[in-house]
């Protein structure tokens, strides 16, 4: 199948915000200008393309990321709409890896919130291109410019607004543009048609100092531009435009768009400032890899006739037909019915059908080409963050790493006949999203899942009954503890020997344990010279550290930040093997946790409460109740203050209710994980208890 667009015209795009900024609502109007679709459906209405899940129209929110595409002027957009609550991290981390650029929404009112710095920081992470656009300025309290000071501040970006807004809240009609010198005003109605007309005279002043400082600031990040407008020369749009795109892409700049999507004004200049300023595949650097088993780095160009590299970034199941794998194809191309080789997990795969997804519809396409996303049915063994490519000239991709669950429920079937559909369940939804895990607790015999928080497990549970019709009962949540040692130890020795009737079990380590850095995991290093233990040994020792550290020694939590070394042992021509070694390190790594004052960690989240003044005192004392460590307090736009924390996550369940009834429902909060610290000695015997 030929292309339709040529690969320069193609924008691979993802839509990320904090929750309720916009993001569903700006994407509908997307979908509507495009012709994709022929009315405007409401996220109160629960009629959103992108927003299909059952869960998402009861709650008005984003739960899974959608991806749909459109054509805007000749150029394929594909888009992703992500979710903006933390919970669905996870979601936002998968696309943006597979994405070439980003439009980030801000709330005017709000301004930067906290997850508009987590995603924000998760582009940093992959590199994403973006450009900005303040929604909601016909809100009461919204303001363009203080939005714009705050992406500065608060994210070290460097903001360039390209428009000046017409009036803000009640007010808001629309906007000049900076470059033309023009006013863009959408009348009452679906917004389709704008019109063009001279700046209003009040504006004329503010629009010719903003215009000038916006070449100045695009003037500063390229250099010919800089000589130009040094010696004051004038400047044409095309240069500016084109000077503007360069610093886009090289992640220099971020443009500055507003609008109200919701009153169908601004949406269209949006959608010119995706061709305009962010990248086409090709102009993104090309993907690079290993070659399995070898340490060589390897690039792939985005051509369909080059070698075949994918990455697989999303499996869902599809109660009618299966399972389905999204797949962003960056070099070659992806046919139905040929084989692909998973490099990640050495075996090979037979494509069946391929899909051009929109939202929760499909339809059937021949090929993937290079540069673009697609779906495929039929992959048995492809997982998120797993590379495809051709047998005779494979690749490894970077795999997308997902931050690890920190909240756990015990969950059981209600009746006999519901225990095996469970686990088919639990099983196809692990699959689907890798920040929520499944296990048999040893001791208990409970299943236990886990994840991002309280909402995360909410609806899981809630697809379980709706999708896979299993009848489940939750217990109480549980929290993913971490314990640690709080001094250093010199030696932990032990002498692993066994005589059996045959040939014994001998192996004898000796390890030094220090507490490591936050976040660190364990860390080991072997230095041992001279052959005091044989080479041979080395892994196993290194493997029984590892599944000793599973479980520590006070209550059974896994053992977290501590840099271990292999100093010395012993080692026996004919007992000796791998085995009996990985037992010593085991025992040795174990008493060496007791012997180092061991304690436990708990998950301390940073938390945000946005509400009225009037209930700012009442909030403080819920907080500081709960363990909270107050940070600071900020005064928000509308009479409302926002109360910064830290928190551990044990003492935020059911906080949700507790906020709402204190504020009369005024209140909102949002939270993520932060580090984890060492809990108090009471806290610590209840949860050793």
């Amino acid at each position: 199948m030929a292309r339709q667009h040529p690969i320069e015209r193609y924008r691979n795009i993802g839509i990320i915000a904090h929750i309720d900024a916009g993001k569903t609502t700006t994407t509908e109007r997307i979908l509507y200008y495009t012709g994709k679709t022929h009315r405007i459906g409401s996220v109160d209405d629960g009629t959103t393309v992108t927003d299909w899940m059952e869960q998402e129209r009861e709650r008005g929110i984003t739960i899974v990321s959608a991806a749909v595409s459109a054509v805007w002027k000749d150029y394929q957009i594909n888009i992703i709409d992500t979710p903006g609550h933390i919970d669905f991290t996870a979601e936002v981390q998968r696309s943006l890896r597979v994405l070439d650029g980003g439009i980030v929404i801000f709330d005017a009112v709000q301004g930067v919130e906290p997850q508009s710095e987590t995603v924000w920081r998760q582009a940093d992470r992959y590199n994403v291109p973006r450009i900005c656009f303040v929604n909601k300025m016909d809100r009461v309290g919204a303001s363009f410019q203080r939005t714009v000071d705050m992406v500065k501040e608060r994210l070290g970006a460097n903001p360039i607004p390209v428009q000046l807004p017409i009036g803000s809240e009640s007010n808001f009609q629309g906007v000049v543009d900076l470059f033309s010198e023009k006013a863009i005003y959408w009348d009452e109605g679906l917004g389709e048609e704008s019109r063009v007309t001279d700046i209003p005279p009040d504006l004329i002043a503010a629009a010719s100092e903003m215009r000038e400082h916006m070449i100045e600031q695009i003037a500063e990040v390229d250099e010919d531009l800089t000589l130009k407008y040094l010696e004051g020369e004038e400047i044409s749009i095309e240069e500016l435009k084109s000077a503007l795109r360069k610093a886009v892409i090289a992640n220099l700049a971020a443009p500055v768009y507003c609008g109200s999507s919701l009153r169908n004004k601004g949406v269209q200049p949006l959608l010119d400032a995706i061709i305009d300023y962010l990248p086409s595949p090709v102009e993104v650097p090309p993907v690079r890899g290993f070659i399995p088993d070898k340490e060589k780095e390897v690039e792939r160009p985005p051509e369909d006739d080059a070698s075949l590299s994918a990455l697989v970034f999303k499996i869902v199941t599809d109660p009618y037909v299966g399972r389905l794998a999204y797949v962003r194809v960056y070099s070659g191309k992806i046919k139905q019915g040929t084989m692909v080789y998973n490099s990640t997990k050495g075996k090979k795969e037979r494509i069946g059908r391929l899909l051009r997804m929109y939202a929760d519809r499909r339809e059937d396409v021949d090929e993937v080409l290079a540069g673009d996303i697609g779906a495929t049915l039929g992959l048995k063994n492809s997982f998120t963050g797993e590379t495809l490519c051709v047998a005779s000239d494979p690749i490894l991709l970077e795999a997308i790493s997902f931050p690890e669950p920190v909240i756990s429920v015990a969950i059981e079937p209600k009746t006999t006949a519901d225990q095996d559909k469970m686990s088919d369940a639990l099983q196809k939804l692990a699959e689907e999203d890798p920040t929520f895990h499944v296990r048999t607790d040893q001791d208990t015999g409970q299943t236990i899942i886990s994840g991002m928080g309280e909402l995360h497990l909410e609806v899981l549970v809630d697809r379980m009954l709706r999708e896979f019709r299993v009848q489940a009962r939750v217990g109480r949540p549980q929290v993913a503890y971490r314990e640690s040692i709080t001094r250093p130890v010199e030696r932990a020795e032990y002498r692993y020997v066994k005589q059996t009737g045959g040939r014994g079990q001998y192996g004898h380590v000796l390890l030094e344990l220090e507490p490591g850095e936050i976040g660190s995991g364990i860390n080991f290093t072997n230095d041992i010279f001279g052959g005091a233990i044989p080479k041979e040994y080395f892994n196993a020792i290194k493997k029984g550290i590892f599944e000793s550290a599973e479980a520590g020694v006070l209550a059974g939590y896994p053992v977290v930040d501590i840099n271990v070394r292999l100093y010395d042992g012993s080692f026996h021509e004919v007992d000796s093997s791998e085995i009996a070694f990985k037992m010593a390190a085991s025992l040795a790594f174990k008493e060496g946790i007791q012997k180092g004052k061991p304690v436990l960690l708990e998950p301390i989240m940073r938390v945000e409460v946005v509400l009225p003044e009037e209930y700012l005192g009442d909030t403080i004392g819920q907080l500081t109740a709960r363990r909270g460590e107050i940070e600071g307090t900020e005064m928000r736009p509308g009479n409302t203050q926002a109360v910064k924390a830290m928190v551990p996550l044990a003492e935020m369940f059911g906080y949700a209710t507790d906020l709402r009834s204190g504020t009369q429902g005024r209140g909102a909060f949002s939270m993520e994980f932060d580090h984890y610290a060492q809990v108090s000695e009471s806290v610590a015997k209840l949860v050793i208890a």
